[in-house]
C-alpha cells in the first residue's frame, strides 16, 4: 500500500458523507415564519457538534436570548457527540433515511444525558484521547500519541477536520500504529476458500499478523422478530445499547483470521463454546471491557449462552446457529460485510482515524418463554 495515498477502500471511506436535514426544533423558534431546514452533507468521519458553525447561521435570527449549548436529537434520542456521525447513522436508522432528519437545540443542553461539549475543542480532545487509548491496544503504551509535537497534533486535527487523508496518512505514520501489512488485500477468495475448508494453513495472502486491534461495538438487542430493517424497532434509549470497548486478539496460526473470528472473541456470551470456561471465554474477548470517556453510556455488555444466527435477514452461520438468537444486521462504515471477510482488511481499510473499528449489531434475543 502506498501510504502517502491510501487505499480506494479508505478513499470511500473518507468521502463517505450523509446528507442531512436539520430542523431547528419548535420551542426555540421565535420568528415567524419559522425557519427552514439547514441541508447539509456531514463526514462520516465527523462528528456533529463540527456542524454548528456551518449551521448556525441558517437559525441565528430565530432563536431567542441566551448563550448557545448545541446539541442535536433524533426522534427524540439525544446524539452522543463523541460518536462518529457515520456511527450514529448506521447504529440508529437500520434503514438507511436520507436525508437524515435531525432536531438541532441551541438551549437546555440535556446533561443529565450527555456529557459537556464546548464545540470543537471538546471533539478534539475527545478525538486525541481515544488516539491514546488505541495506541495503548496496539503497543501496550501511547507515548508516540502523547510525544507528538504541536504542529503534527494540530496538523492532525486538521487533517480530520477538513476530511483530508492524504494529509492524515503522513501525519499518522509517524504514530507507528501499524496493526498488519496489506496481506489480506492480496487474494482475499483464496483466503475465504482455505478458511472455509478449515486448513491449518495457508501462503502469506491469508495470515494476519499477531497483534490487538481496537474495537468499539454497539450491541443492540431487539425481542422483536423482523423480516426487513424498516420494520426494525426504533432505538429511543442509550439504555438499550450495549457499549463493547474490547481489543480482537489476532493469532498468527496460519489459519485467515476472519470478520465472523473477529465477532466471536467479541461477543462470546453469544458464540460461548460449552468446552470452554468462563476464564478461557475472557481471554478470548481480551478482558478488559471499559466504558466510553468521562460517561456512564448505558447498560452493561449483556450476556447469553446462547449462540449467535443470522448475519442481516439473508445469511445463516449454520455451523453456529442457535435456534433462538439471531444477528439480524452487522455494519461496519455504512455497508455490510460478508463475515468470511479477512479481519485484517476490514480493519486497515475501514477504520475510523482515531485507529478504532466501529461495529454496529443489532442482535435478537427472544424474551424466555415462561411457564
Amino acid at each position: 500500500m502506498d501510504n502517502s495515498k491510501g487505499t480506494e477502500a479508505q478513499k470511500y471511506v473518507w468521502e463517505g458523507a450523509i446528507p442531512l436535514q436539520i430542523h431547528l426544533h419548535e420551542s426555540e423558534v421565535t420568528t415567524l415564519p419559522p425557519p427552514p431546514p439547514a441541508l447539509v452533507l456531514a463526514p462520516r468521519i465527523g462528528y456533529l457538534p463540527l456542524l454548528v458553525p456551518q449551521i448556525k447561521p441558517f437559525f441565528n435570527s430565530a432563536l431567542p436570548p441566551g448563550v448557545d449549548t448545541v446539541w442535536f436529537e433524533y426522534k427524540g434520542l439525544p446524539l452522543k457527540w463523541y460518536i462518529p456521525t457515520g456511527v450514529l447513522f448506521d447504529l440508529l436508522c437500520a434503514e438507511p433515511e436520507r436525508p437524515w432528519n435531525l432536531t438541532v437545540h441551541f438551549r437546555g443542553y440535556p446533561a443529565n444525558v450527555l456529557t459537556p461539549c464546548e464545540g470543537e475543542d471538546s471533539v478534539k480532545w475527545s478525538f486525541i484521547n481515544s488516539l491514546k487509548e488505541a495506541a495503548y491496544v496496539i503497543n501496550g503504551n501511547c507515548k508516540n500519541v502523547m510525544n507528538m509535537s504541536q504542529s503534527d497534533q494540530v496538523e492532525l486535527w486538521r487533517s480530520v477536520l477538513n476530511v483530508n487523508l492524504e494529509a492524515y496518512l503522513w501525519v499518522s505514520s509517524k504514530l507507528k500504529l501499524g496493526i498488519a501489512g496489506d496481506e489480506f488485500s492480496v487474494k482475499w477468495n483464496s483466503c475465504v476458500l482455505k478458511s472455509q475448508q478449515s486448513a491449518v494453513e495457508t501462503d502469506n495472502t491469508g495470515s494476519v499478523k499477531t497483534g490487538r486491534i481496537p474495537v468499539r461495538l454497539y450491541v443492540y438487542n431487539v425481542n422483536e422478530d423482523f423480516d426487513d430493517l424498516e420494520d426494525a424497532p426504533q432505538i429511543d434509549s442509550w439504555d438499550k445499547i450495549s457499549y463493547i470497548n474490547r481489543p480482537v486478539e489476532i493469532h498468527g496460526e496460519g489459519k485467515c483470521f476472519t470478520l465472523l473470528d473477529a465477532v466471536k472473541s467479541l461477543l462470546p456470551e453469544f458464540f460461548a463454546e460449552p468446552s470452554l470456561t468462563n476464564e478461557e471465554i475472557s481471554e478470548v474477548a481480551g478482558g478488559d471491557e471499559q466504558r466510553l470517556p468521562s460517561e456512564e453510556y448505558g447498560s452493561s455488555p449483556r450476556t447469553t449462552t446462547a449462540d449467535v444466527g443470522e448475519t442481516s435477514c439473508e445469511h445463516v452461520w449454520s455451523s453456529d446457529v442457535s435456534d433462538t438468537t439471531e444477528i439480524k444486521l452487522l455494519r461496519i462504515q455504512g455497508i455490510e460485510p460478508k463475515l468470511e471477510i479477512p479481519f485484517g482488511w476490514v480493519v486497515n481499510n475501514l477504520m475510523n482515524p482515531e485507529h478504532f473499528l466501529h461495529i454496529c449489531v443489532y442482535v435478537r434475543i427472544p424474551e424466555p418463554i415462561t411457564i
